[in-house]
């Protein structure tokens, strides 16, 4: 009796070690467009190489969106691209937006997807980082809880207005930046004596980033807000006298205080005056103002997709391969951080 239990024992050891053995896995990763910007999306997928996912999305009359995807995705990685932003030619705003992201991520947690990763270039909400008055919500926070609750496992994003907004998660943030195309973009163009412009003393530690990737020397710009979205410029901390300046942003939204920064550079004396950000919200009056400011180039990313009517000044670089590559990183459980050396912590 003894040496049958041994051999019982034996038997169902051996058959517990084969069904805990490692099975090969086919992983897959699986790559779909919100309607916030796809075009950067279908980008992202060429660079990538793999198809854009088929999905149903769509605003009912009553005005609740919808979302279903029409095949499989048991067992992918799914990354959905998705800035929570508003776009006109798709008929959506940035809280359909938002609320379209967190029904794709609840629909691929139901559907049984391996990971879900939300690519949000543009995190909405992000100037409402913590309060500036009593009573007032933290959007920021408010929005990561709601990405967290839905199920994404993890978030790419870009440029975010804060540091702290990735304190807001638990989950994974990988934090890519535009600063290296940027920079890469005016140190093509060959210019001369050149200062970069932070349009506050907030900026000023992205701006000396800049700066020293185009070995050019640092003004600082006083400025106070007045009212949301109505800021106050004072004058210039620095040297800009006959040089060619660089004001550098993380955003444009109306583009008001970016013209008087620009005007207040040129009035004290600099040559010629550019603007750089990653983010082109470009709302309300945001065109009108530029077309009668005094820059050169207005360079941003696609980030946002660039709605009809911009002045022909603006120019817009491709953040693409840079999403991509993230993409792909993230998918073979590659460094991320070493697509910038470690130097995308510019806050």
């Amino acid at each position: 009796m003894e040496s049958m239990s041994a051999a019982i024992e034996i038997e169902t050891q051996s058959a517990l070690a084969t069904t805990s053995l490692p099975i090969e896995y086919d992983k897959r990763l699986m790559l779909f467009a919100g309607r916030s910007n796809p075009e950067l999306a279908a980008k992202i997928s060429d660079k990538l190489g793999v198809d854009l996912g088929p999905v149903t999305l769509k605003t009912f009359s009553s005005g609740e969106v919808y979302c279903r995807y029409d095949e499989s995705i048991r067992g992918a990685d799914v990354f959905i691209v998705q800035p929570t932003v508003g776009n006109p030619a798709t008929g959506i705003s940035a809280n359909d937006a938002l609320m379209e992201l967190l029904l794709m991520i609840d629909a691929a947690i139901g559907a049984s997807a391996h990971r879900v990763v939300a690519v949000t270039p543009w995190f909405g909400y992000s100037r409402q980082d913590k309060k500036s008055a009593p009573r007032e919500p933290i959007s920021a926070r408010l929005v990561a809880r709601m990405i967290e609750s839905a199920g994404a496992d993890r978030v790419l994003t870009m440029d975010l207005h804060a540091g702290q907004i990735q304190g807001f998660f638990r989950k994974p943030v990988d934090h890519m930046t535009a600063l290296f195309m940027l920079t890469q973009y005016f140190d093509d163009l060959g210019l001369d004596d050149l200062v970069v412009v932070a349009p506050d003393v907030g900026r000023a530690k992205l701006n000396q980033k800049f700066a020293e990737k185009l070995g050019a020397e640092l003004a600082i710009l006083t400025k106070e807000r007045k009212a949301h979205q109505v800021a106050e410029i004072g004058y210039v901390i620095g040297d800009v006298k006959g040089k060619t300046a660089i004001i550098v942003d993380d955003m444009i939204d109306t583009a008001g205080t970016l013209c008087a920064a620009g005007q207040a550079v040129l009035d004290a004396g600099a040559a010629r005056v550019y603007a750089a950000a990653t983010h082109a919200v470009f709302s309300g009056n945001a065109f009108e103002n530029l077309a009668g400011a005094p820059f050169e180039q207005i360079v941003v990313t696609d980030t946002i997709p660039l709605r009809e009517g911009a002045p022909d000044n603006v120019r817009v670089l491709s953040c693409a391969e840079l999403l991509s590559d993230s993409i792909r990183r993230i998918f073979t459980d590659g460094s991320v951080s070493e697509v910038f050396g470690g130097e995308n912590q510019l806050f």
